[in-house]
């Protein structure tokens, strides 16, 4: 069974749907004054069908800090829903259709009713197996979740010429012929008329919320204990993250503490996950690093829910390793050594030589699509210059790390000869060329200021490959950058170019 609530008057600041609440929690939500509960199970609180529509309407009449409308409103109970919401529209105060019994109800309803629209100002009569008096319907709405179109009024109209007056004539035509004549949107009227459509209710789902709270009885000061709590919060969470299919790229956490602060954190994952497991680890892993300064008395959790992220695997690929336990490796080591040194290198908008700083390491999947879509792989093509001949591709620089201590000798204060040992590489030769020198300073005003001159140097190398295969011919240069640091005249060599 199924009941209809329909309300032209309602007060502003009071829901028909919450009121509607209060007596099932199935409610199909169809237009702003009309909703309908299924009713199925409710006699064990209201009593009968009849009883539980003569209490809505009684409790709708109070006011709304007595939980009512302060209205009144027309309630009728049927075996279906649009035969409630036909009756609640078109009869004042409360109406009981008995299953089987549609037609006697509504069979004197014209089927202009169908479509309040072409005759909003019609009167009907009740059939004496009723109680309550009829009223016109002066509202333009559909009927339950049958589109009335052009299409509908162009039936109606057509139903009007074959002398069809009422719901009974119409339910009466056979049905064969309304379909040969009228099509599918004639048989699904000829059904609302006779009161026998069959649908679900279209249920008013409450938007998700994914967070949760708790409080404690008593203050925690310890981790372990608390991470007990964690557990059952982000189980919580993790539940309704997978019962929409969603996933998560940040958690928000909050705990009160005794001293009645707020102590507040937030993860943010380089992608979606949806692992509580994981996000237990990582939660413990950050307090254990950013301590509450009192004990605990509540706890919330919330988080930002995002489609998860879809991977398809190659089939000759071998499979990589898991990124949560990447994320959980990341977290141990950020313990360990600090936030700070765990990351991803991005250069510092500086003059200073090798200035980077270390960022927490995100993939940016949407943006690599965007810009990389409809583009092909670039191709380098050697263009001949303006002398007719071919230019040469770039140099690449590749940096000693650590620096290369070196013994310069300069005549004149230009480089000319190059001495330098290392644990992995030693430089040694003649300065045939170079270009030079370049001189950068800055941070002046701070202890680990830098002021050096640079250099571009070719070093004529004779290495012991070149004699064992023959080589005979003038030597090998190799191109080097060196600087002499200004404050003690120290010389380094700082890469090779490629």
């Amino acid at each position: 069974m199924f009941a209809c609530i329909y309300g032209q008057k309602i007060p502003d600041g009071t829901s028909l749907v919450d009121f509607a609440y209060g007596f099932s929690p199935l409610v199909e939500d169809t237009a702003v004054d009309t909703v309908v509960i299924d009713i199925e199970g409710c006699e064990l609180l209201f009593g009968s069908a009849y009883e539980l529509a003569n209490e809505i309407a009684n409790r709708a009449t109070k006011s709304r800090e007595a939980s009512g409308l302060g209205c009144r409103v027309n309630v009728a109970v049927a075996s279906n829903p649009d035969a409630a919401i036909q009756a609640a529209r078109l009869f004042e105060g409360v109406t009981f259709i008995s299953p089987g019994e549609e037609l006697t109800c509504l069979g004197e309803l014209p089927v202009e009713a169908l479509c309040p629209e072409l005759n909003p100002t019609s009167k009907v009569q009740r059939p004496k197996s009723n109680v309550q008096s009829p009223t016109p319907n002066k509202k333009t709405l559909d009927i339950g979740h049958w589109t009335l179109d052009q299409q509908t009024q162009e039936i109606l109209e057509t139903l009007k010429l074959w002398g069809v007056r009422t719901f009974r004539d119409f339910a009466a035509l056979p049905t064969a012929g309304v379909s040969e004549r009228l099509g599918q949107e004639g048989v699904k009227l000829q059904q609302l008329a006779a009161g026998k459509t069959e649908r679900h209710l279209k249920l008013k789902q409450p938007a998700p919320v994914f967070a949760n709270s708790i409080e404690l009885e008593h203050p925690l000061a310890e981790l372990e204990p608390l991470s007990f709590i964690f557990a059952r919060l982000l189980n919580q969470l993790c539940a309704s993250l997978n019962a929409y299919a969603l996933a998560t790229n940040e958690l928000r956490v909050q705990m009160k503490l005794e001293d009645q602060t707020l102590h507040e954190r937030k993860l943010n994952l380089p992608y979606p996950m949806h692992d509580h497991k994981v996000f237990l680890k990582l939660l413990l892993l950050d307090t254990e690093m950013h301590l509450p300064q009192a004990a605990v008395i509540a706890v919330s959790i919330a988080c930002e829910p995002v489609k998860p992220r879809v991977l398809q695997n190659g089939l000759f690929i071998p499979l990589a390793p898991e990124p949560e336990k990447l994320e959980l490796t990341l977290a141990r080591l950020t313990k360990l050594i600090g936030p700070n040194k765990i990351g991803s290198p991005e250069l510092v908008g500086t003059h200073r030589p090798g200035a980077f700083r270390v960022k927490r390491f995100v993939v940016n999947t949407a943006q690599g699509k965007k810009r990389d879509a409809g583009k092909t792989a670039p191709q380098r093509v050697w263009q001949p210059g303006p002398s007719g001949r071919l230019a040469l591709p770039e140099f690449g620089f590749r940096v000693f790390r650590p620096r290369l201590g070196a013994m310069v000798q300069a005549d004149k204060g230009y480089p000319t000869q190059i001495s330098a040992w290392g644990g992995n590489r030693s430089v040694y030769g003649k300065v045939a060329r170079l270009s030079g020198p370049w001189r950068t300073t800055g941070d002046w005003w701070r202890n680990d200021r830098w002021a050096r001159d640079e250099w571009d140097v070719a070093v004529e190398s004779r290495t012991r490959s070149s004699n064992l295969s023959g080589h005979t011919g003038p030597p090998l240069q190799v191109l080097y950058r060196i600087y002499r640091e200004l404050r003690n005249g120290a010389w380094f060599i700082e890469g090779i170019y490629d």
